[in-house]
C-alpha cells in the first residue's frame, strides 16, 4: 500500500506552532515562542527550525517587513484545510478509511456524547434541507 508523503503530514509539534499563527497572524519566532504556553520550553533555534520546516512543507510563508531585520512567518494553510488532512490521515491510518468506525469509536470512548451526536445530526439534516431548499429556487 503506497503511503502519503510525511512531509503533507504535520506533526504535533508544526501543528503547535500552527496554532499559534493562526492565533496571532504573521509573527516573527521570538512572538511565535512568546504565544507558546509558558510551561512549553523550547529554544529559539527550535521554533525557528520547525517554523523553516513549515516553509519548506508550503505551509507557512516567510515575510521580510520594511525595515525590519526578523523575518515574519504566516499560515499558508488555513486551520480548516490542516484539520481537514489531519482528519484524512487519521481516518486512513487508524480506521481503514470507515468514518462510520471512527465515529462509534468516538461515542464509545465518551468523546462524543449521545446528547451531541444528536445535535450534530440535527446540524446535518438542516444543513441537508438548506442545500434542497437552494437547488429549488
Amino acid at each position: 500500500m503506497a503511503r502519503k508523503k510525511t512531509s503533507d503530514q504535520l506533526t504535533p509539534l508544526e501543528m503547535e506552532l500552527m496554532q499559534v499563527l493562526w492565533q496571532t497572524g504573521p509573527a516573527t519566532v521570538q512572538e511565535v515562542l512568546a504565544h507558546l504556553p509558558k510551561d512549553r520550553d523550547l529554544a529559539y533555534t527550535t521554533v525557528q527550525t520547525i517554523l523553516n520546516l513549515l516553509n519548506k512543507k508550503e505551509k507557512v510563508r516567510r515575510i521580510q517587513v520594511d525595515g525590519d531585520r526578523a523575518l515574519r512567518y504566516e499560515a499558508a494553510v488555513t486551520r480548516r484545510s490542516a484539520a481537514r488532512q489531519a482528519i484524512g490521515d487519521l481516518l486512513g491510518r487508524v480506521f481503514g478509511g470507515s468514518a462510520e468506525s471512527m465515529v462509534l469509536s468516538m461515542v464509545e470512548s465518551g468523546v462524543l456524547t449521545p446528547r451531541k451526536l444528536a445535535e450534530l445530526n440535527q446540524l446535518v439534516a438542516e444543513s441537508k434541507k438548506s442545500e434542497e431548499e437552494g437547488h429549488g429556487s
